[in-house]
């Protein structure tokens, strides 16, 4: 059934029920103020001057006229009114138990006429549900690649830092929050007894330890030994990423020395990469330690 094509019946039998339900106008304007949702249109009607029939007419007349607002607030009347089940408030007026009859008979005959309408209320309130959903994931979206653009310029406001001492402070505050933007749980720098870390993170449940160095030169062999003794250091699945911007020197790949098959690498084109939004972090991760289960090579150059 359309939701847009409630009948002239179904809509008969509510503006009888709501005018019988509740003796009292303060009481009706209550009721319906706490059901539907735009309640300020309530307050437009002359509840003072006209009968109870009137203003609930006249109220339901205009709601009819704008179901692009009101048609939820139609249905969840529907659903509410012919919910009604307790009459008691109404024995204070109704000595001869007249009204409460009334009442009774327009609630069972408002039933009868919505009998399908309530589907359609699950339905809009299901459709609702997915399209604050789709809103929700959509500004999260729209957050992210904020949040990403915005450490893509500050890496190139950085690149032009002339000290290299603050460039490597500020690189690895960078670092630190990108890691931390794809939810890789990030820890900052920390000193251990006798060396220092330029940061962890964890992936998939397996722990890092992250060197970062940005100089003018190649990284070589011997800085991967130095780090590949801090990973040792660790527990025993602990493994290392060693982010060198200006890439890697032959000899880091030509050695087969079992100390450095506990870490990956990645050089300034995987991070641009991640920056300009081409792969997430995530799967660079995953496709560079695959690789080097698969293959034993820890410098694997992401080709997209």
């Amino acid at each position: 059934m359309k939701t847009q094509n409630i009948s002239s019946q179904a809509l008969i039998a509510l503006k009888d029920a709501l005018s019988k339900v509740y003796w009292k106008k303060t009481e009706l304007k209550q009721f319906i103020e706490l059901t539907i949702a735009n309640s300020s249109i309530v307050s437009t009607i002359n509840w003072k001057d006209n009968q109870k029939a009137e203003s609930v007419s006249e109220l339901i007349d205009r709601m009819v006229a704008r179901k692009d607002i009101y048609l939820t607030d139609l249905l969840k009347l529907l659903k509410e009114t012919s919910d009604f089940n307790d009459f008691s408030h109404l024995k204070y007026w109704d000595e001869s138990g007249d009204l409460t009859k009334r009442a009774v008979e327009a609630v069972a005959k408002l039933r009868n006429q919505t009998k399908g309408y309530f589907e359609a209320l699950e339905d809009l309130a299901k459709g609702e549900e997915n399209r604050l959903n789709n809103l929700e994931k959509l500004k999260k979206t729209t957050d992210f690649s904020e949040k990403l653009e915005g450490l893509r310029k500050k890496f190139f406001e950085i690149a032009i830092e002339q000290n290299p001492q603050k460039r490597g402070y500020d690189f690895e505050k960078i670092l630190n929050e990108l890691f931390n933007l794809f939810e890789l749980k990030a820890k900052g720098p920390f000193k251990t007894l006798g060396e220092q870390i330029d940061g962890s993170f964890t992936f998939e449940s397996q722990d890092f330890i992250l060197e970062a160095k940005w100089q003018k030169k190649l990284v070589n062999a011997a800085d991967l030994y130095v780090f590949g003794g801090k990973i040792s250091g660790r527990l025993k699945n602990t493994l290392g990423l060693f982010i060198s911007l200006d890439g890697f020197a032959k000899d880091c790949t030509d050695t087969g020395s079992p100390i450095l098959k506990s870490m990956i690498l990645m050089d300034g084109q995987d991070l641009m990469l991640v920056l300009e939004g081409r792969i997430s972090l995530s799967e660079l991760i995953f496709q560079k330690r695959r690789h080097a289960s698969d293959t034993g090579e820890i410098y694997h150059r992401i080709r997209l």
